[in-house]
């Protein structure tokens, strides 16, 4: 089992035939993702990477029965392509663009909440990935091997290291989730932890977060409110960052007491986690916990 994605979803690529959408679909067919085809306004009834390429979502949802879609487009007009997919019927919606304008993203979630059965994942995010079955991002795959960790992670970087970590203590992945850095996004450390949770084939979760916001506190508490099922094991980047400076991601930044790696690290301890103060450590504190 899997959470989001797997060798059965049916992937459509919104922003197909664009540069960065071309080499990452590439990617993810090489990888033996089931991508159906891809969608581009205004070459609708061409063929690219031996793929059909439509017009819209809602065309690509009624000819090939699409239900997740990974988003390619520029800034200005991805949030336009997030409530298409929205519309359209898609239940897993993967936004990788990195740039929406927070406003166009505040319409966009609000538009979704009044959509059930669809879920976010980003934006400005790397993805999600079911090793050995579907790779649906930018990862590169061949750092995660099939197992029994799930990952949530705001960084893409650090995403692929506790794979890597996690791979090396003779584990492996189930699922990994990027859920992105903007201050905006659609599934939170705890919406995902959730579904970690309760996928009967992760038997423990790794957590990565990084200053500013309180997606991480929040998640910490939740998993103690639910009596600590599986061990988690947490780490928080940006232990040295300045405040009021922006870190990497546009909402990695410091605003107040609880925003910082320390204050974040205290919580997740209170709550049970395990938390480690470098990445190089997730694996080896992962198969201890195991």
């Amino acid at each position: 089992m899997s959470v989001l994605v797997n060798k059965n979803s049916r992937i459509i690529v919104q922003g197909f035939t664009g540069s960065e959408g071309t080499f990452h679909a590439q990617q993810m067919i090489e990888y033996g993702t089931n991508v159906v085809g891809g969608v581009t306004p205004g070459k609708g009834g061409q063929t690219h990477l031996e793929r059909p390429v439509f017009n819209s979502v809602a065309e690509a949802v009624a000819e090939k029965q699409a239900n997740v879609s990974i988003i390619f487009v520029p800034p200005a007009f991805a949030a336009d392509a997030i409530m298409e997919s929205a519309d359209a019927g898609i239940g897993v919606i993967i936004a990788i663009t990195e740039g929406i304008p927070v406003k166009d993203m505040m319409v966009a979630k609000h538009y979704l909440k009044q959509k059930e059965g669809v879920r976010l994942i980003g934006p400005n995010c790397p993805g999600v990935i079911t090793p050995g079955e579907a790779k649906v991002g930018i990862m590169p795959g061949f750092v995660f091997k099939p197992g029994k960790v799930g990952i949530v992670s705001k960084s893409g970087t650090l995403t692929y290291e506790a794979a890597d970590q996690v791979v090396k203590a003779g584990l492996g992945v189930s699922t990994a989730i990027g859920i992105g850095g903007d201050p905006i996004i659609g599934t939170s450390t705890k919406d995902a932890v959730d579904l970690l949770m309760n996928d009967p084939d992760t038997d423990g979760i790794v957590m990565i977060g990084e200053i500013g916001g309180q997606y991480e506190p929040q998640a910490a508490r939740w998993i103690q409110a639910n009596g600590n099922r599986k061990p988690v094991v947490g780490f928080i980047a940006g232990q040295t960052a300045p405040p009021g400076r922006r870190m990497g991601h546009a909402g990695a930044i410091i605003g107040g007491e609880e925003d910082t790696a320390e204050a974040k690290m205290r919580v997740m301890r209170d709550c049970g986690l395990i938390v480690v103060e470098s990445p190089a450590t997730i694996g080896e504190k992962m198969a201890d916990a195991l």
